[in-house]
Parts: C-alpha cells; structure tokens; sequence
C-alpha cells in the first residue's frame, strides 16, 4: 500500500546581497513551519532563498522574508508555487 504525501508548496525569494538574503532566510525561517532548502547565488550578486512547506506557512515566510530583505537590503522578487510539479523536484535538491 502507498502512503499519499501531499506535495509541499515551494517559495521562492530572491535579493541582491548576502546580508539582505540571510536575513530573509532568518526571518523565513522564524515566522512559519517551513524549511530552508536551499540558496543559489548568481551573478550581480543575486541570491535566491527556497523553502518548502505548506502553502500558508510559505506564504507567511515569503511575506516575512520579503519585509526582512527590503529593511537591511534590496529585495528583487518573492513568489509562491502552491504545488510544484513533482518533474521539478530535480532542480530543488541540494544536490
């Protein structure tokens, strides 16, 4: 018998800056039931923040985020994906 798993929702957030992006995780992390995956740092110093859980508590973390990025640095994006296609699940490992 197969146990059904609900997917988890998937927020991303993205910030030009080191100390805007660990701040945002920090207050991601703080204000919901949600786990940092991951980050990927690009050029231009972007840096993008992933977290998983589900979709009320990313929601908050994004919004908690988001506030947190803007006070200490500049945030370019935040956004939510309710459930994420599971072909996608490749792109959000930390491998």
């Amino acid at each position: 018998m197969s146990e059904h798993r609900p997917r988890l929702s998937l927020g991303l957030l993205e910030t030009r800056g080191w100390v805007a992006a660990v701040e945002a995780a920090d207050a991601m992390a703080k204000s919901a039931n949600v786990t940092v995956s991951r980050y990927d740092v690009t050029r231009d110093a972007r840096i993008t923040i992933v977290v998983r859980g589900p979709l009320a508590d990313v929601e908050a973390a994004v919004e908690a985020g988001a506030a947190a990025a803007r006070a200490v640095g500049e945030l370019l994006r935040g956004h939510v994906i309710p459930a994420p296609d599971p072909a996608l699940e490749f792109m959000l490992s930390k491998d």
